[in-house]
């Protein structure tokens, strides 16, 4: 194994979009060895780092050659047969799977003292602390705002409680009307967008990748105001690690423009 002094791991390979952009962030890109194709950024960071597949069907085989020193890797993002696959194989496989903004801050601390990089890690974790308190002290000024986040067309689903999504708009001030929902991605009918009575309806561009052409259809299959569906980047609420900082802003700006 080759490490990087006192037995921090050299060579990473990163399954999840998120993990990518958070070691950039704490110095740590020119470790990497291989990525997903859908580890887009920073683009300029990471272009010339080898693609390994998706987060869903990762090349086992060709992650196995690169000999990583650590796999990183995301319960939500991709799959636990890949996870074994790669223990199976010899490899150090480090996994995360963070519910709500609080857990973030221990996450990147968690990493930063695996890998070497605990001052950038301590700094960007209590930025983000911080930054959260401000957030639930301002929410709690105002009138929580009713939300559905759709994350899938055909048929319709929704974010429900237990999810990263969930807890970073309710943070800023949110209210999710699937809130008591059994299921964490619950499937909805077009009858259940209009029922549920939200005040706003979010249309992240991933998972699904919702453009203005969906807004249209909403209005016309559920009668709702234009004004009443809100695009977004789908990477300001799902990704967790160093993008929840600038997070924060993006979801309080989406409930109180």
């Amino acid at each position: 194994m080759a490490v990087a002094g006192d037995g921090i791991p050299e060579r990473l390979v990163s399954l999840c979009p998120s993990l990518t952009e958070t070691l950039v962030s704490l110095g740590l890109g020119e470790r990497l060895v291989g990525r997903t194709k859908f580890c887009e950024r920073p683009a300029h960071r990471i272009a010339a780092v080898p693609v390994v597949g998706g987060t869903k069907d990762p090349r086992i085989a060709r992650i196995v050659a690169l000999a990583p020193d650590l796999v990183l890797m995301n319960e939500e993002e991709n799959r636990r047969e890949d996870a074994e696959a790669l223990r199976a194989a010899g490899l150090a496989v480090h996994t995360t799977f963070p519910r709500r903004v609080v857990e973030i801050p221990p996450l990147l601390r968690d990493l930063g003292a695996r890998l070497g990089a605990r001052r950038r890690a301590e700094r960007i974790a209590a930025a983000l602390e911080a930054a959260s308190a401000r957030a639930a002290q301002r929410a709690a000024t105002r009138p929580p705002v009713r939300f559905l986040c759709l994350i899938w067309r055909d048929p319709w689903m929704g974010v429900g409680e237990g999810t990263y999504i969930d807890d970073l708009l309710q943070t800023v001030g949110g209210q999710n009307v699937l809130a008591g929902n059994p299921h964490r991605y619950p499937t909805l009918a077009t009858e259940d967008l209009t029922g549920l009575r939200p005040d706003i309806v979010v249309l992240p561009d991933e998972p699904f990748p919702f453009r203005a052409a969906h807004v249209d259809e909403l209005v016309v299959r559920t009668r709702m105001s234009p004004a009443r569906f809100a695009l977004t980047p789908g990477a300001f609420l799902s990704w967790h690690g160093v993008r929840s900082l600038s997070a924060l802003g993006a979801a309080s700006a989406l409930l109180h423009p």
